[in-house]
């Protein structure tokens, strides 16, 4: 004889089905997942999953605003409160070995928020893979929602860059600027890494903090471009050759820069 299947609560069943969802989502995306075989993996009727969402597009609207709001919990945390974020630890750096004990303060230095954000997002990735590839897939219901969460995050970054840049006789107005640029270089590089795994995530963050903080630490108040000057590549190697002096070549850390 048969075992008896236990009844699920109301909310038991929603989190199943949510779960169900979330998986297909992730693999087949939006469009080729179909509210039966919602249905056939959670082994109910389809009218269970419309009591539930209303359709397809509600599930899938339930399954991303859930990955939405751990996300950004997780970035949000890693940017504003050093203390009680999961990954505000130093972890590997890209400029280990050139500086010299962290000073007071140093945990809600420009340069640690950046590691800190990085490793929040990398550790999402790490924990909810399938979360992760439904906000990333491109979808137009996910891809919007995704943006405006970046979007969210930069503004965040721009008001610590404004008051950075404010402190070190750089435009505060083109905080804004670099804070998406600062975010792009984060969240591009996390998308490779979903299905490249080949380095840790510590050392993915490394190498982030190493492109966007050696960049950075070397900025010029004014800057300018060099296209069409007979002496492009010598200018060019005065802003960041090896040779000069600049931090972007040397990757040295001497802690008198704008951001640090």
């Amino acid at each position: 004889m048969a075992a008896k299947r236990t009844r699920m609560s109301a909310s038991e069943r929603r989190e199943q089905l949510i779960a169900v969802a979330r998986g297909l989502f992730a693999e087949r995306g939006f469009d080729a997942t179909s509210v039966e075989e919602v249905a056939a993996r959670a082994q109910v009727s389809k009218p269970v999953v419309y009591e539930h969402f209303g359709g397809k597009e509600g599930l899938y609207a339930v399954v991303v605003d859930r990955e939405i709001t751990t996300i950004s919990a997780a970035i949000s945390s890693a940017i504003t409160d050093p203390v009680t974020s999961p990954v505000a630890a130093p972890r590997a750096r890209p400029d280990a070995g050139h500086e010299g004990p962290p000073r007071s303060g140093t945990s809600g230095s420009a340069s640690r928020i950046a590691e800190r954000a990085a490793l929040a997002l990398l550790t999402y990735i790490e924990d909810s893979p399938d979360g992760f590839r439904i906000l990333s897939a491109g979808s137009d219901r996910a891809a919007g929602t995704y943006s405006t969460l970046l979007a969210d995050v930069a503004i965040e970054v721009s008001g610590i860059l404004a008051s950075q840049f404010a402190a070190h006789d750089l435009d505060p107005r083109t905080a804004p600027l670099y804070a998406q640029m600062l975010v792009g270089i984060v969240a591009m590089p996390a998308q490779w890494w979903l299905e490249n795994r080949s380095m840790s995530k510590e050392e993915v963050a490394a190498h982030m903090v190493n492109l966007a903080w050696n960049g950075l630490r070397g900025m010029k108040a004014r800057p300018t471009l060099h296209a069409g000057s007979a002496d492009t590549e010598g200018s060019a190697a005065q802003v960041t050759g090896p040779d000069s002096g600049d931090p972007a070549g040397s990757g040295g850390h001497d802690g008198t820069t704008a951001t640090s």
